[in-house]
């Protein structure tokens, strides 16, 4: 039995979603998305999206990059993954040995990793080298069946709007992510100071609803918002939520996720996703409050080159 790791081909898309919608079912995943990665990815990044075959078959995966956004040098992302009816066959193994050699032949010293917090998985990982860090957790919303709470009223001088109301000029959406995210704790120091690099990965998005982006304006500023990202038939993910800094502590991330998650009901989606640091006990708290329960965990890895 032959185990071949190879660049993904345009003609791999529909066997590649499958293998990530099996190994991470609650992370939203499509065709169009993966091409548009492929494409879009920066060069610097030295991207490359890797399949593995076993036996002709497309049975793993890995996104490969280097953290190009870091304001640490040589930090590097990989994230193998294999459709759960083949592991234990060495797919995993060499997936991750081409992932390390590309990486390392383009200056990576730092190896980071997500492990699904499963002893199976962890062990994988650290046997190869890889030492844990911080834990995370993958929470679903059951949109179809499950009672959502009241919205929270927004305080005086506040009002809802959505990306979509952006389209024009998305340069304050841009300033209020970048603000959000460099507080967002995390392994990896990243600064989002490329606009133009910004619309290429993530305002363009293929994925990115921004009719059910939700953003609150106050002072004529983007408060707060939550990034909504549809696989536009059943699963709805958070892929962002947050505060700017001068208006936290006033239920406003609250309120722009109770409305994106009550206008994608209302588009009939079913499975509502987050994912959150294990340590983010504010935003834990929101989801929690909303009904979210955590269907699985992961814990980031990394390893270093020398």
């Amino acid at each position: 039995m032959t185990v071949i790791v190879r660049d993904f081909r345009p003609g791999d898309a529909a066997a590649v979603v499958r293998v990530r919608r099996a190994s991470v079912p609650y992370a939203v995943t499509t065709e169009e998305a993966l091409h548009f990665t492929v494409r879009s990815a920066n060069p610097a990044s030295k991207y490359r999206m890797l399949v593995a075959e076993y036996d002709g078959e497309v049975v793993g995966t890995s996104h490969v990059a280097l953290a190009y956004d870091s304001d640490e040098a040589g930090v590097a992302r990989l994230n193998p993954h294999v459709h759960p009816d083949h592991t234990g066959k060495g797919v995993g193994s060499a997936i991750l040995r081409a992932a390390e050699e590309h990486l390392a032949a383009e200056g990576a010293t730092s190896l980071f990793t997500w492990v699904n917090d499963v002893p199976a998985a962890r062990a994988f990982a650290e046997h190869r080298g890889y030492s844990p860090l911080r834990g995370a957790h993958f929470q679903r919303l059951d949109l179809a069946g499950g009672a959502l709470p009241e919205p929270p009223e927004l305080p005086a001088g506040c009002t809802l709007a959505t990306a979509a109301d952006f389209a024009d000029d998305p340069r304050p959406v841009f300033e209020a992510d970048a603000e959000a995210s460099s507080d967002e704790p995390g392994d990896i120091s990243t600064s989002l100071d490329d606009y133009e690099d910004w619309l290429n990965n993530t305002w363009h998005h293929p994925c990115l609803d921004r009719g059910l982006s939700t953003l609150v304006v106050a002072d004529g500023r983007i408060a707060a918002f939550t990034a909504a990202h549809t696989d536009g038939a059943t699963s709805y993910l958070s892929a962002m939520t947050g505060s700017l800094r001068d208006y936290r502590g006033r239920g406003l991330a609250k309120a722009a996720k109770a409305d994106s998650l009550r206008r994608a009901r209302a588009a009939g989606y079913t499975d509502a996703f987050t994912n959150n640091d294990a340590e983010n006990g504010p935003m834990l708290a929101i989801n929690t409050w909303f009904g979210y329960e955590i269907c699985a965990s992961e814990v980031r890895h990394v390893r270093k080159l020398t």
